[in-house]
Formats: structure tokens, C-alpha cells, sequence
């Protein structure tokens, strides 16, 4: 099955070990090429891998690359949109869901542009207990100083432009 707009999926997190991390269990396809997936959520149940849920707050706008190796939410809060970046194996889809490996380095953008990068300590003890190799490792770091360096350029979605037109669009699919 191919996915098209208006479509309605979920989202598979993995680690490297290939044990399931988390589960989105529905978004909506808005966009997508030769490069980008863009989906949106608000209110969708997440599924911890130890069987905890939870929802989701607010409405999201989520990226994920066919080549690079991270993915972006774009998150629609009252005082502005913040940005929660995955450091993860390009996406796939496989009929199922939409499909990537997490690779635990996360960086969060706030409104105002700053940034934060976490879960550093879980990388380091990941990369040893499940055998990241050292060309995975190599991708994991070219690919941090590429999304940084569109975090510090404000190059889409960090312009929040696209952020905003998504958002009106999922809105409007909504409606129907």
C-alpha cells in the first residue's frame, strides 16, 4: 500500500537492537516527495515499549527524511512552537507503519530559537550496549551537525513557515 494524503497511520519507533520503542497510533498524511514525509497528530495515543500510554497535548507537525538521519515534530503550544528533533535512521514505510530506528540523541528547539541538546548518556551507553558501528556512529554525528546547523540557518521547518501552513491544512482536513 502507498501512502497519500489524508491517509490515516502509525508511527513505529525501534531502537538498534530492533526492539520496539514507541508507538504513535494515528497521524495523517499531509505531504509527501522524493525527500520528506510530513504528518500531523493532536490528541493521538502514544504506547511506551513497557505498555504505558499516554496522549499527546497539543497538535504536531512531524517530518521524517528518506535521507537524512532525523526527523523533526514541530509542536503547536499556546506561547509557540517548539521543535523536538530525533536523531533516527531514515523513515520507511512498509504497508504497516511508518517505520525508523531511534538513535537516542534528541536536540529541542524553543520559540525563541535556542536549543538543547539531550539524552546524551543514553547514546554513549547505547552505542556500547547494542554495538552501534562505528560508521552508524559517524552518520549519527554528521547528521547532528547538519540539523544544527538548519537550527542555527532557520531553514524549514525551523522557519516555521512550513510549520504553519501544515497546520492549516491539517486543520482544514479536519473539518471534513
Amino acid at each position: 500500500m502507498k501512502l497519500s494524503t489524508g491517509m490515516h497511520v502509525s508511527i513505529h519507533s525501534y531502537k538498534h537492537d530492533k526492539t520496539l520503542h514507541r508507538i504513535w497510533k494515528k497521524a495523517v498524511i499531509l505531504h509527501q516527495d522524493q525527500h520528506v514525509l510530513v504528518t500531523a497528530n493532536n490528541r493521538t495515543r502514544v504506547i511506551e515499549h513497557d505498555g504505558r500510554s499516554w496522549q499527546t497535548k497539543e497538535p504536531a507537525i512531524c517530518y521524517f527524511y528518506n535521507d537524512l538521519w532525523f526527523n523533526i515534530i514541530g509542536m503547536m503550544k499556546r506561547d509557540g512552537i517548539y521543535f523536538y528533533c530525533n536523531l533516527s535512521s531514515p523513515y520507511l514505510y512498509d504497508g504497516e507503519a511508518i517505520k525508523y530506528i531511534d538513535y537516542d540523541l534528541d536536540v529541542k528547539v524553543f520559540p525563541d530559537g535556542s536549543h538543547i541538546v539531550l539524552d546524551e548518556r543514553e547514546y554513549k551507553s547505547n552505542r556500547v550496549d547494542m554495538s552501534y558501528s562505528t560508521d552508524i556512529q559517524a552518520i549519527i554525528d554528521q547528521h547532528m551537525q547538519i540539523l544544527l546547523g538548519r537550527i542555527q540557518n532557520k531553514e524549514a521547518p525551523f522557519s516555521k513557515d512550513d510549520i504553519k501552513q501544515y497546520y492549516h491544512q491539517y486543520k482544514h482536513m479536519q473539518r471534513k
